[in-house]
């Protein structure tokens, strides 16, 4: 049984993980648990040691590996949140040709799909959204990220780069070939693929094979 604030470390240090590739520093600890040592922190660093929760890694700075996380941690706790700006309502079908963007097709949220370019719809580009970029819509087909509050059957709004950092949510093309929507994890040379759902695993793979083609910045949702 973990004390609150054993808990709250644990999971500060996996989301840490998790978006950067890199445990967070002595500093950052402390400021996350508003304690005003890093004597504290060290004291609770070893008590989840003994715990089997973590485990120092020799010979390296700054290097923490999280082995478990306790059994009532939730989703938000595993995962770094993302909150969706849902449009709800439903697609908006009154547009009008300067503020509508093309859906190209479906995005996988699960196992990665064939890519689809050629456009199947328009929706209407949310206001605050517009003379900023490009954009296009994809339909999400899949349950990777429902942790992340994004559903089967969603329309997301993407807008186009090459350039999102750690702990984006991105569409990717794998090997030219493939197209998934996940959460980016950037290491060296490397870039994991990672879902919000804890049933799917995280892939890896040599960045040369990943082309990020956009952020998600918005998705629709249907409610019925």
């Amino acid at each position: 049984m973990l004390t609150k604030k054993q808990k709250n470390l644990l999971i500060f240090i996996n989301k840490k993980i998790r978006s950067t590739g890199i445990s967070p520093s002595y500093e950052e600890m402390k400021n996350s648990l508003n304690l005003k040592s890093k004597s504290g922190i060290h004291r609770l660093i070893s008590a989840l040691e003994e715990r089997g929760f973590i485990r120092r890694l020799a010979h390296k700075a700054r290097a923490l590996e999280v082995l478990k996380l306790p059994e009532n941690a939730s989703a938000n706790d595993i995962f770094n949140s993302f909150t969706p700006s849902v449009i709800k309502g439903g697609l908006d079908k009154t547009i009008t040709k300067s503020t509508d963007i093309s859906v190209l097709g479906s995005i996988a949220a699960g196992t990665p799909i064939e890519a689809i370019q050629q456009e199947v719809d328009r929706v209407a580009l949310p206001e605050d959204l517009q003379n900023n970029g490009e954009h296009y819509g994809l339909k999400v087909k899949g349950d990777s990220m429902i942790e992340a509050g994004i559903n089967n059957g969603d329309t997301v709004i993407v807008k186009k780069t090459s350039n999102v950092d750690s702990g984006q949510i991105a569409v990717v093309l794998i090997d030219g070939q493939e197209a998934t929507l996940k959460k980016i994890r950037k290491k060296g040379n490397t870039i994991a693929l990672e879902a919000a759902n804890r049933n799917y695993g995280t892939k890896i793979y040599a960045a040369n094979r990943i082309e990020i083609q956009g952020k998600l910045v918005s998705l629709y949702r249907n409610f019925h």
